[in-house]
């Protein structure tokens, strides 16, 4: 009676191991003797023990930090560059049978692939440009990845980090470019000042009423002013007007 019990139980369990769940985002690459046999998933999957061995892959995104890394620049600058790269398998079956560890493998080619497209950078490059980098840096490591049934869907440069040194003299240049900047545009009101002054006095000169008008105006703004004295400019082409009139009415 205790051994039909035992028996029972054990075949209790073999029946429970025979029968496993596959989540939606999962899949189980199975190998009968040995051999690849299917991919199955998801649900409810048979697996006969001593026979069929199953591995189970996920199919989400993976994001992965890419650590720092040492890199010299085509201009001759060290910086120390950091990554983030997403990726998930497409083909089961490859990832686990064309790699030992797709992960660790996507891993350490990310590095070494970051190490050699930025090296082939200008610093300027690597900072301004940042988004043909990252392209081009997932492109490369997608086609490496590929025959492992791994797809790279985006790859970011997310640090770079710079000497000292190499701060300060960006910092001294950005200055710089500012006050160029500046003067250019002081210089430019400037002109544009004089060119609408240069426009007034040949827009007067061409109207001489126009210069009544402003004189007009100018003793209109200095009587709505606060201050106790009031100093009244006189053109001096008022006087030739007066002038002219008084020896055209002259008795003979």
């Amino acid at each position: 009676m205790d051994g039909l019990l035992t028996f029972l139980i054990l075949l209790g369990l073999l029946l429970l191991s025979t029968f496993k769940v596959l989540r939606e985002y999962e899949r189980g690459v199975i190998f009968l003797l040995g051999r690849f046999w299917k991919v199955k998933g998801p649900g409810i999957i048979v697996v006969v023990p001593g026979i069929q061995k199953m591995v189970k892959v996920s199919l989400r995104t993976v994001v992965m930090d890419v650590p720092p890394q040492d890199i010299i620049t085509k201009d001759n600058v060290t910086v120390k560059v950091n990554a983030v790269i997403y990726f998930r398998v497409v083909d089961s079956q490859k990832a686990i049978i064309e790699v030992e560890d797709f992960l660790y493998a996507t891993s350490q080619l990310s590095q070494t692939t970051l190490r050699s497209i930025l090296g082939q950078s200008n610093l300027d490059d690597l900072l301004s440009n940042r988004e043909a980098i990252n392209s081009h840096l997932q492109k490369v490591i997608d086609e490496q990845t590929e025959p492992w049934g791994v797809k790279v869907a985006n790859v970011e440069v997310k640090n770079v980090d710079l000497p000292q040194e190499m701060q300060r003299a960006l910092a001294k240049q950005a200055e710089a470019e500012r006050e160029r900047r500046a003067k250019v545009i002081n210089a430019q009101g400037e002109f544009e000042a004089a060119q609408k002054t240069c426009d007034a006095a040949d827009l007067i000169g061409d109207h001489p009423p126009a210069l009544q008008l402003r004189f007009f105006q100018t003793l209109l703004d200095l009587s709505s002013g606060e201050g106790s004295h009031t100093y009244i400019p006189i053109p001096l082409e008022l006087f030739e007007s007066i002038k002219n009139k008084g020896v055209g009415n002259t008795p003979r």
